[in-house]
């Protein structure tokens, strides 16, 4: 029965009975995040100083379980759950003077993170009391592996007989009908159309059926009714918003990125290649291939180039820490976070275990994880300076259109040509070169934003000087030509104004000064470097070089990086300008720089005004050039190195303490004693990983994806662990049927919709509710002798109400981000297109999203967390959207053309809920109006609104059986 509430009604939400804290045997998660992340820094980075191997300082060991339970002279090293009180967390956070570690450097923000999480979780490490000896095998062998179910080829097995030959429609129903019969059960009875038809909606579209569709399928007495509307629903576009974004979770799809908020601007194009390929039914296979490799694959069109340039945005969306200052560190984990989606995505495999050492439960050596690592570490997926950068690159074109890019190229170069002209006229002739008299500028007499050098976010030790007079403010920083690639000036401003600037950097130049100190601008259109040469005088009355025109938002996160990554000779900075363009500065500001020019041109022999006016000027030019001219589109992607080679193994994870190399290969274990395509030593080895991936010979690829079809189907897979068909992982119910599913999918040429429709044509995944002597046998329904009733998603969730309420906007595809966002932090997504459209990005999800179990968009995903919390009923009852719909929904049935209030409720509940009210349900809703009176309007509609909203917040709603 549902009751009507209202949302300002105060909600007693219970009382909390205490929990009992108690041990419990770590999860596979638990244990996979310990092998992935805490082992490799526990390593690298504790185990000189605490570990059985060395001197062991302070009596506290990190090689075991017991030596960090047992602790040091001062107690436990960390209390599982507790941050507060583990000393380690406490230690490396450097909250305290006296306990610092590791004592010579901090670790990095993420290791931190890693750390404070695993200890979140209870800190689950699965490694004896005593620690290993040294070389010691763990785990199993590859050829002990390969008797593993999971490893085994993948067999065509008959479907077995059955008792009740009249209940099976397809041989899957004699897989399922025999294990219930074994147990002596009985399957239950087939779900009404109303029931089924909610139920294949939401599974294949991910949107509910409107009254009518549900009124026609129940109407249509065909017998291949049902297989009909199966048939519409696999061809619907909807179809592939939904399934793709199944493969989004998979995916780890994000547009930005946590670090800084850094937005990945042409993501959407891959989320879009994955809806369109779920609609095109593409061939699994063919999808493989293309995010593995499709910058190397053939193709016969344009069109077909650029979907599978597209596809490789599959391999950079991970969310990186760009500003990791030891490049080779950073590449490294890059890969181990390729490996990781691509070994649990396509494999079920948590390759990534196996980095510092053999794996520790399966058959996965570590020469396999450098074999593999070797073939991702010959693709570039970022471009190196102080803070890295993903690879946006240029979509091809039609020849026409290539035309006009070059044609646009061209006058840019000759037009920066021009503008480096123009500033080698500009620069001012000091008398005697470094010997000029010095003039210090107030920051009160310089035009726009000052950021001066005391207000810079130092990174590294800046020595402050003020021997050179010639500087802003109260002095200047340089870097002493030493920790070169260790330091940074972070300069943000507070900006007033939105709009266009000018950015210039003042500096000190002399002889012994850098020719290439490089300079990041991070602004509303991006990002850019621009290396500066600090021998020659500053171009703006000696003081400033401009560093070009920028947007940027008002108080936004725009900011400017000097680094002295790279450089030779000393990096300085005195501070940075904003200079706004779109408005006049102040008079007196304008006429004390005029003044300051006028001294400073007397003191230098400087160039005349009307040249640096000519820079501007050009520039200004170059802008508008840039901004209104043929601009190519990017793609997010990843690019081969220039040369390819084998790596070696790195001992412990680490990438300073190197063994011996490992030919570039694939798992032996998945293998099957064949050995894969041969890899050309001038070649990566990526087109050659895909086709392993693809091979109908893998024992692993098929059977994941036919038991991840199964999963999203029935809400729980043949195998459980969607993510983990190792040792680990939970074995499967039945296994002969998904080797059968799997089958039956590689031979229907790897088609997603044929799988799907086999399933869901299936007495199987018709049934209805289930019995008590089904519940009572198998409570968690492993037989599947029922249907179980499930939570919908949050796309679910929040694409129903705004299709209820009339109010969905099913504009498909194209970016979806306000233009000019170049952060994610408080960004708040607007419109009405449906969820898969809406912006991922890891610092800002939708508060839905989060509420309501959405996928974590760093890590793999193929099985959602389902919770039951009140924030859930809280959302539903008191958050803006939730209310902005009601109303719709409510002026929608008012709005409708219906004999009587009595009629309205029934319509409602029909919309809402797919069903009819029971009468105690509609005689509530019709004193609820009652009681609203008649007279005004919007009383009644108030009354409408609460009653939809009740609705809303219905477990009915939000379950489907």
């Amino acid at each position: 029965m549902i009751r009507i509430v209202h949302h300002r009604a105060t909600l007693l939400l219970g009382l909390f009975l205490p929990l009992a804290l108690c041990a419990a045997e770590p999860s596979s998660e638990g244990l996979e995040f310990f092998e992935k992340k805490i082992r490799p820094i526990l390593a690298e980075q504790c185990f000189e100083c605490h570990s059985a191997e060395k001197k062991v300082k302070g009596g506290l060991r990190l090689d075991s379980r017991d030596g960090w339970a047992k602790g040091g002279e001062s107690g436990p090293a960390i209390v599982p759950g507790d941050l507060d009180k583990s000393r380690l967390i406490r230690a490396v956070r450097y909250a305290d003077p006296d306990l610092q570690m590791p004592p010579k450097r901090k670790l990095a923000p993420d290791q931190i993170a890693a750390l404070e999480r695993w200890v979140k979780l209870g800190a689950p490490d699965p490694r004896a009391a005593v620690a290993p000896v040294v070389g010691k095998k763990t785990g199993m062998t590859v050829e002990e592996g390969r008797k593993f179910w999971a490893y085994q080829p993948v067999k065509s097995t008959a479907a077995p007989s059955v008792k009740d030959t009249a209940w099976p429609r397809n041989d899957l129903d004699r897989f399922i009908l025999a294990r219930i019969e074994a147990k002596n059960l009985k399957p239950a009875a087939d779900a009404d159309r109303a029931t089924l038809a909610r139920r294949v909606y939401f599974d294949l579209t991910g949107l509910p059926p409107t009254p009518e569709q549900i009124d026609e399928f129940t109407n249509d007495k065909g017998p291949d009714a049902y297989a009909r509307l199966v048939d519409r629903l696999l061809a619907s576009p909807h179809f592939g918003e939904r399934w793709g974004r199944h493969w989004l979770d998979i995916a780890r799809y994000a547009e930005s990125i946590t670090l800084r908020g850094f937005v990945l601007k042409e993501a959407w194009r891959y989320r879009d290649y994955v809806i369109e390929s779920f609609n095109a039914d593409r061939p699994f296979n063919q999808f493989v291939r293309e995010q593995i490799a499709g910058d190397l694959l053939p193709y016969g069109s344009l069109a077909e180039h650029r979907r599978q340039l597209t596809a490789t945005a599959f391999l950079a969306l991970a969310n990186t820490n760009l500003e990791e200052q030891d490049k080779k560190q950073l590449e490294m984990d890059v890969v181990d976070e390729q490996l990781d989606v691509i070994s649990k995505g396509f494999l079920a495999q948590t390759v990534a275990c196996a980095r510092c050492h053999d794996h520790k439960f399966d058959p996965i050596p570590t020469r396999d994880y450098y074999a593999l690592a070797g073939i991702l570490k010959n693709t570039r997926t970022l471009e190196h300076s102080n803070v890295s950068k993903w690879l946006d690159l240029p979509l091809p074109g039609e020849p026409a259109e290539e035309a006009a890019y070059k044609k646009t190229d061209d006058a840019i170069v000759a037009l920066q040509a021009r503008i480096k002209t123009a500033k080698d006229a500009a620069k001012p002739v000091a008398k005697n070169n470094d010997t000029a008299k010095p003039i210090r500028v107030a920051l009160a007499e310089l035009p726009g934003i000052v950021v001066d050098d005391i207000k810079a976010k130092r990174v590294g030790d800046w020595t402050a000087s003020k021997f050179n007079g010639r500087f802003v403010g109260e002095g200047y920083l340089h870097d002493n030509n030493v920790g070169k690639g260790q330091k940074t000036l972070t300069f943000q401003p507070d900006l007033p104004h939105a709009g266009l600037y000018e950015v210039r950097l003042g500096y000190i130049s002399g002889r012994n000064r850098a020719t290439n100190a490089p300079v990041t601008v991070f602004s509303a259109d991006g990002e850019k470097t621009i290396h500066i040469n600090q021998q020659e005088p500053a171009a703006l009355d000696g003081h400033f070089a401009s560093l070009g025109q920028y947007r940027f938002e008002q108080n936004g996160a725009g900011f400017v990086i000097i680094s002295n990554e790279g450089t030779k000779g000393i990096v300085g900075a005195d501070a940075v300008l904003f200079v706004p363009i779109d408005a006049s500065a102040p008079a007196k500001t304008a006429a004390a720089t005029s003044d300051s020019k006028k001294a400073d041109k007397k003191e230098t022999g400087g160039a005349p005004a009307t040249a640096t006016d000519k820079v501007k000027e050009l520039e200004a030019e170059l802008k508008k050039l840039t901004d209104a001219g043929s601009k190519r589109p990017l793609f997010l992607t990843v690019r081969e190195e220039p040369s390819a080679g084998d790596i070696p193994v790195h001992v412990r994870g680490s990438v300073h303490n190197l063994g011996e190399k490992v030919p570039r290969g694939f798992l032996q274990v998945a293998s099957l004693n064949k050995p894969g395509p041969p890899i050309a030593a001038a070649q990566s080895g990526r087109r050659e990983l895909a086709e392993w991936l693809a091979s109908a010979e893998n024992p692993l690829t098929a059977r994941v994806m036919a038991n991840r079809t199964w999963h999203w189907l029935f809400g729980t897979g043949l195998v459980r662990t969607t993510d983990n068909f190792g040792t680990t992982g939970e074995l499967p119910s039945h296994p002969e049927l998904l080797d059968h599913l799997a089958v039956k999918f590689v031979q229907g040429n790897w088609s997603v919709k044929k799988l799907v429709r086999e399933i869901v044509l299936s007495r199987t995944y018709q049934q209805g509710t289930p019995n008590p002597a089904a519940l009572a046998v198998d409570p968690e329904n492993r037989l599947f002798s029922h249907a179980e009733r499930r939570r919908l998603d949050a796309e679910c969730i929040h694409d129903t109400m705004l299709s209820t309420a009339g109010t969905v906007d099913f504009a498909v595809g194209g970016p979806t981000l306000k233009p000019g966002t170049t952060a994610d932090y408080a960004y708040k997504h607007t419109g009405n297109r449906r969820s898969v459209y809406a912006p991922v990005l890891r610092n800002s999800l939708p508060e839905l999203f989060e509420t309501f179990d959405f996928a974590d968009p760093s890590v793999v995903t193929g099985r959602r967390n389902i919770s039951t919390v009140a924030p859930q009923a809280l959302f539903l009852m008191n958050h803006p959207f939730a209310i902005e719909q009601a109303r719709a929904t409510a002026q929608r049935l008012l709005a409708e053309k219906l004999p009587d209030d009595t009629a309205r409720i029934t319509r409602a509940y029909r919309l809402v809920l797919g069903r009819s009210p029971t009468d105690s349900e509609r005689q509530i809703a019709l004193k609820h109006i009652a009681a609203a009176g008649g007279a005004e309007a919007a009383k009644q509609r108030d009354a409408w609104a609460q009653i939809c909203q009740a609705l809303f917040a219905s477990p009915d709603f939000r379950y489907v059986n």
